[in-house]
């Protein structure tokens, strides 16, 4: 597969992490990074990740947060290849139904690891159209969720974010749902693709380094996917590296003025 046109992006809060994590990343791909440290995620992310990236020539844009642990990082290439024969835009894993503490809406994914066909997201991107799809409507979506492993919600607009993943159910473009299972420590879940697990997302990666619980959790799924072995050449390849420098300022004004508005209402 011809990888040129492949990029990875992480929204990193936990610059410790990530450089570990980012060794199990896909090879010969472009890295990017966002700075999340100031607060940036999520929807933000996105829109910001949109303007930054779009004409680029990305065609294939995998999302990955720095707490994923790649078990089997060349899977990504052959999930991209599937995509491509069956046109399908997005895939991921759902947010509600199939990991245990991911109780939300089953027909959208989390944004932990996903993979965009950005190439055809860039020829239909409206920022505003995408904004005004954070809503639901009854029976919109025939998933077959009922058979799912945990507890779901169809009317759960629990993230900010959904509205992106609506808009592109709404203008007709197919996704691909992963199977997860869980880890033994009950917190981590274990993506499958072709019945093998193709990574772990441990979760917490903001307590990384600060809870000793967690940080020594991660450490042993990190150590057993390491093999306590450096990838140098990895290590060193050329990441881009983006931060939004006014974001917190803009994101406190934002909430200064809402708070106003509702004052003088």
């Amino acid at each position: 597969m011809n990888k040129s046109p492949i990029a990875i992006l992480t929204t990193v809060a936990n610059f410790e992490l990530y450089q570990k994590t980012v060794q199990l990343f896909p090879k010969n791909v472009q890295k990017y990074v966002i700075d999340g440290r100031n607060g940036m995620h999520g929807i933000h992310s996105i829109l910001f990740m949109i303007n930054k990236l779009k004409g680029k020539g990305i065609e294939w844009l995998v999302m990955a947060d720095e707490d994923v642990v790649f078990k089997n990082s060349e899977a990504v290439f052959s999930i991209i290849e599937k995509m491509k024969n069956n046109d399908i835009t997005v895939c991921g894993v759902r947010d509600g139904g199939i990991i245990s503490h991911r109780n939300y809406n089953p027909y959208l994914i989390n944004t932990f690891f996903s993979i965009l066909n950005f190439k055809e997201i860039e020829v239909i991107w409206n920022e505003k159209e995408m904004l005004s799809n954070q809503f639901l409507t009854e029976n919109e979506f025939d998933d077959e969720v009922a058979k799912l492993f945990y507890e779901y919600d169809i009317s759960s607009l629990y993230e900010p974010y959904y509205c992106f993943y609506l808009w592109l159910r709404r203008k007709g473009k197919k996704f691909l749902f992963l199977d997860s299972v869980m880890e033994e420590d009950g917190v981590s879940n274990n993506v499958i693709f072709n019945d093998e697990i193709i990574l772990c997302h441990t979760w917490y990666a903001r307590s990384y380094g600060l809870s000793k619980k967690h940080t020594k959790r991660i450490n042993n799924l990190l150590g057993k996917a390491l093999n306590f072995e450096i990838n140098r050449k990895q290590q060193k390849s050329k990441i881009i590296f983006y931060k939004k420098k006014t974001f917190a300022i803009e994101q406190m004004i934002k909430k200064q003025y809402r708070r106003i508005c509702l004052k003088l209402k």
